[in-house]
């Protein structure tokens, strides 16, 4: 049964200020007739390189994410003004066809679907290795983001894995590679859930509210979700507000810095770097993923259904939380990176200096994340095991990849100063403030409860 247009792009959208307003009336993508366009709306795709190789080029700054937006509207409209129906065949040709007929598009799905898991894994796991005593930081999902961010910038500078053979130019090497299924999975979908903003504000909100987790005693006995003992708060709330900029400054601050790190590292190893090849892509790792996509997610929803239903010491390597919350955040992980998808093919190219798609998606899974937050840690009584691990898995699994730092960071190098510095703000703001809202009207009126889930008695 052939699939029907499943996603709208490019709504009326702005274009440079130097032309003429114009108007892009809408079209949609097959899954199955057509390639994915290298003006797609996905900022992963759409972003210059986060640095520029100086022995090839001007180290100065000559482009920005509004300009190749601009660019984009204008070089997909026709001269009557209709959208260019060639936009992104000539560029990648050998993307049209594939093994069973279908569009990179359902590839690029299938690559979503498996990358969320792989992405969410890597994040629980990195987690939980990062929370010991004597740690220097207590933010834990600080090392996911930088590690996100890190590769976000190596795959967005790097110009030789996705290369075409006969290319040698690199605004065609660029431009191709922005078609490839790997690509879009490789950036939105494994860098997008490796990195989560709603733990990250989750975690400036815990800051705020003496509430941050910190590591003591045995390391076998530690847990991420577990109340904070009275000897570890901070003596008044003038600590707090250190704490918050402490979170902020080195989350963000460490997260620009692996995206910068990640292009340099691009651009070192350019010389060396293998090339994949386009055809083995197409005609075996596309079906592989595809097929594995779908059966690793029934797979992750057969285990939900064998999971035990009583609770035992849950700690960071415990078999009740892997076999538990974990689980459940693998089976809302790809609903999460769908979502974060779709939204920026949908909303990023509305407002071409604010990437309205991915601030929309970052706040909008914060409240989320917040209101699972609020109705875990809630003082009901007869709590549900289950219900509690659930609603972990939406915190971890929907939440942690809908929001995403990779992309964010990517964008904030992108935009010109005064343009990041407003949707950064923005962002943490908004943020933040819907989880004061959520989670600090309930703590501060009734108190917040270790999760039924995660209690060890």
């Amino acid at each position: 049964m052939e699939l029907k247009e499943l996603v709208s792009r490019n709504e009326p959208r702005h274009t440079n200020n130097n032309s003429s307003s114009t108007l892009q009336s809408p079209s949609r993508i097959s899954l199955r007739s057509q390639p994915m366009d290298p003006q797609d709306n996905l900022n992963e795709v759409v972003a210059p390189p986060p640095a520029y190789d100086t022995s090839k080029n001007s180290g100065l700054r000559h482009d920005y994410l509004e300009d190749r937006r601009s660019r984009g509207d204008q070089e997909s409209l026709q001269q009557t003004g209709e959208p260019s129906q060639n936009a992104g065949v000539s560029s990648a040709p050998e993307s049209a066809s594939s093994v069973w007929g279908l569009s990179p598009m359902v590839y690029a799905i299938g690559y979503l679907i498996f990358f969320s898991f792989t992405g969410t894994v890597l994040r629980l796991a990195i987690e939980c290795l990062t929370f010991y005593p004597g740690s220097p930081v207590n933010t834990c999902v600080l090392w996911a983001n930088v590690g996100g961010s890190f590769l976000m910038g190596f795959l967005s500078e790097d110009q030789e894995l996705f290369r075409i053979e006969d290319s040698h130019d690199r605004q065609s090497a660029t431009k191709h590679k922005k078609t490839v299924p790997l690509f879009i999975g490789l950036t939105t979908g494994f860098c997008g859930s490796l990195t989560s903003f709603s733990t990250f504000i989750r975690d400036v909100f815990l800051a705020l509210s003496n509430g941050l987790p910190v590591p003591l005693g045995s390391y076998s006995d530690l847990s991420l979700f577990g109340s904070v003992p009275a000897e570890a708060s901070a003596p008044n709330g003038g600590f707090n507000f250190m704490a918050i900029l402490g979170v902020l400054f080195t989350e963000i601050g460490l997260s620009l810095f692996g995206l910068t790190l990640g292009a340099h590292l691009a651009i070192g190893t350019s010389t060396w770097m293998p090339r994949l090849s386009q055809g083995w892509l197409r005609k075996v790792l596309d079906p592989i993923i595809l097929i594995l996509a779908v059966l690793s997610w029934i797979a992750v929803i057969c285990l939900a259904a064998l999971l035990p239903k009583g609770s035992q010491k849950v700690t960071l390597w415990s078999t009740e939380m892997w076999r538990g919350p974990v689980v459940f955040a693998l089976i809302f992980a790809p609903l999460g990176t769908l979502a974060r998808f779709f939204a920026s093919m949908k909303l990023n190219a509305r407002i071409v200096s604010f990437p309205l798609g991915t601030f929309v998606i970052n706040v909008g899974g914060t409240m989320v994340l917040g209101m699972a937050y609020s109705l875990q840690h809630a003082s009901v009584s007869g709590a549900s095991v289950v219900g509690c691990q659930v609603l972990q898995g939406i915190m971890d699994g929907f939440c942690g990849c809908a929001t995403t730092v990779s992309t964010w960071v990517l964008e904030l190098s992108s935009l010109r100063k005064k343009h990041a510095y407003f949707y950064a703000s923005l962002s943490v703001v908004v943020a933040l403030c819907t989880l004061v809202l959520e989670i600090g009207s309930l703590k501060w009126t009734r108190g917040l409860v270790t999760p039924s889930c995660f209690r060890t008695t």
